[in-house]
């Protein structure tokens, strides 16, 4: 691929399908063709038209594109490291047609080491000047810490080594595995190193390692939660308002947390100026039905954990701990869509391995 280009367009207020989208991309297939082939005019012959139309299916959609070969354009879409976003693009890279020319990709593929090479301000990023540790933690044995070490790193220019490395690492395992297996990492310069180096092209070796050493530690780990404690926990907080929160306490005891690393919040606005911040009788109706809409679709025993919600200042926070992210995903989306004309939700899926999170609610 010769050409790539991230591009990120306004907000739309039309909404459109994956159909629709590719009815429209089957109309205009050959001109972008054509353009890529040239590569004259790209910018406002194609980007221009395709990046509205994306953000029309979805906020949060990014692209790569350019010829894959002499006889092959590719259209690679990407979500720039959203958890959230993954089972959407790939869902529309599966509803893709058939075009003769054209190949789609879901999520920006896996890289040889000799082909990630990246260049960045007068900085290198490759197989020469990039290594690795990990880092290993008693308390958190199943989280994968990761050091990359670059030779020439300066604290003048921590923020674009740092980027530069993030886009190589990203290059090299692919998006998919750069934004799900790695739990944490973090950029150094040699003066910082606490551990001995590995070279970093055997990094993909190790990631998939410890991931398929992880995998079977907690396969067929089930939770049930029909019997667990739930406690009630209230505080004052600095406006005045009270918190209220309900916690599944057995949960937050719970020694295999880590089978179930990726965490969902669901974010419920509502208007509580004239009630302190809590909800009334109306508003507490509509979000008990929300939360039930929730837990009648992600049950315990298919790996989906109610830990609990909290409630304060116009805001009510549901939580859920998933052995997979794509299901919660579609299953927010679906009831944020429901309610859209009746009250505000959002929601954010990130991993937290050992829910150091919900520290917080941890009394003891």
């Amino acid at each position: 691929m010769k050409f790539l280009k991230d591009v990120f367009g306004k907000k739309s207020s039309k909404t459109y399908s994956n159909k629709d989208f590719w009815n429209w991309f089957l109309k205009n297939e050959k001109l972008f063709f054509k353009v890529l082939q040239e590569g004259n005019n790209i910018e406002k012959s194609f980007f221009d038209k395709l990046s509205p139309k994306l953000d029309q299916l979805r906020e949060g959609f990014f692209y790569l594109t350019g010829m894959y070969d002499h006889n092959t354009a590719e259209l690679v879409l990407t979500v720039d490291g959203s958890v959230k976003n993954i089972v959407f693009v790939e869902d529309l890279v599966n509803s893709a047609p058939e075009i003769k020319g054209w190949k789609f990709t879901a999520l920006k593929p896996a890289s040889d080491i000799k082909d990630a090479s990246i260049e960045m301000s007068d900085y290198k990023f490759n197989v020469d000047n990039l290594s690795f540790y990990s880092n290993e933690f008693s308390e958190y044995p199943d989280e994968i810490d990761i050091v990359v070490v670059h030779q020439d790193f300066s604290k003048e220019d921590e923020s674009t080594i740092t980027n530069g490395t993030y886009i190589f690492i990203d290059t090299y395992l692919g998006e998919l595995d750069s934004v799900t297996v790695i739990d944490n990492m973090r950029i150094v310069g040699m003066e910082d190193i606490q551990h001995d180096l590995v070279p970093i092209e055997k990094l993909k070796d190790f990631l998939h390692w410890r991931q398929k050493e992880f995998i079977e530690k907690y396969e067929g780990v089930r939770a049930n939660t029909e019997e667990d404690n739930f406690s009630i926990m209230e505080a004052e907080i600095e406006n005045g308002n009270v918190l209220i929160a309900v916690i599944n306490t057995d949960l937050l005891n719970w020694d295999s947390k880590a089978s179930h690393p990726w965490i969902l919040t669901v974010e419920i606005k509502y208007d509580g100026e004239n009630n302190n911040g809590m909800p009334d009788d109306k508003t507490y109706k509509l979000l008990e039905e929300i939360e039930d809409n929730f837990l009648d679709v992600l049950k315990d025993f298919d790996g989906y954990l109610n830990i609990g919600r909290q409630t304060s200042n116009n805001l009510r926070e549901i939580f859920f701990a998933c052995k997979d992210f794509r299901k919660p995903s579609t299953v927010a989306n679906n009831i944020q869509k429901t309610y859209s004309d009746k009250i505000e939700i959002a929601y954010d899926i990130y991993k937290d391995k050992y829910w150091q999170s919900f520290e917080r609610f941890n009394r003891n």
